[in-house]
């Protein structure tokens, strides 16, 4: 079963470019640098892990890609699209069509079952309910937790939220996925387990990652290795 995407032009290739990115925070009288000038490629179905100590702009990246802050300088294309020049109801319908997220810790809503988790972005984007449950059950039968489809967050493991959190970013089908931190707390088995997961559904799906880690064992998964210090790229630089 497939979504349609309207926003999505298939003859764009890179699904996310930016182009001398730059953040630049106040804290009182000083300012911060957190981005100094970044460019960057990620191409549909690419893999690609940015990797760097605390504090290096690594995160601050991903919101900007990810349409969840602006930059101060530089432009972000997702899809095609300017996000500089979107306004705010333009910049909601591009990243419910093209992204999906998968934060540190599943962020499931409380007090809602994994099967109405998983079912909210197709909420947003309007799909009919026979289809939307189909899509939901493909999902949970993927990441391997279709028994706990009627359970509450609380319920699950944290590897079971997790997998629910992945299931969750896929739904609408789209074709960036965003990750931060995505081993997060759990135990190194479990860790690795998930992110094989969402590696594998991610190609399955044919969705491309960027994944933000500070850890090796997560990076081996990706395609290409971008390493980051003081909002600079050391190397892993695509000049496309």
């Amino acid at each position: 079963m497939a979504l349609s995407h309207p926003i999505l032009d298939p003859a764009i290739v890179p699904v996310a470019v930016a182009r001398a990115l730059r953040r630049e925070y106040r804290l009182g009288g000083t300012v911060v640098a957190a981005l100094r000038g970044v460019d960057l490629t990620v191409d549909a179905g690419e893999r690609v892990a940015i990797m760097g100590p605390s504090g290096c702009g690594k995160s601050t990246l991903l919101s900007l890609i990810g349409g969840l802050d602006r930059p101060s300088a530089g432009t972000v294309l997702l899809a095609g699209h300017d996000l500089n020049t979107c306004s705010r109801t333009e910049l909601a319908h591009i990243r419910r069509s093209c992204l999906g997220y998968v934060p540190q810790n599943a962020a499931l809503l409380p007090m809602l079952t994994v099967e109405e988790n998983v079912a909210l972005p197709l909420n947003l984007v309007g799909v009919e309910p026979d289809a939307r449950r189909e899509r939901v059950h493909e999902l949970l039968d993927g990441v391997g937790i279709a028994p706990k489809r009627a359970a509450l967050p609380e319920e699950l493991s944290g590897g079971q939220q997790q997998r629910a959190g992945i299931a969750r970013a896929l739904a609408a089908h789209p074709r960036l996925l965003l990750a931060d931190e995505p081993r997060g707390s759990l135990d190194s088995v479990t860790a690795e387990s998930v992110l094989r997961l969402m590696v594998d559904e991610a190609g399955r799906e044919g969705a491309a990652i960027l994944m933000v880690t500070h850890e090796e064992q997560a990076a081996i998964h990706a395609d290409r290795v971008i390493r980051m210090r003081d909002g600079l790229i050391l190397s892993g630089v695509d000049d496309a």
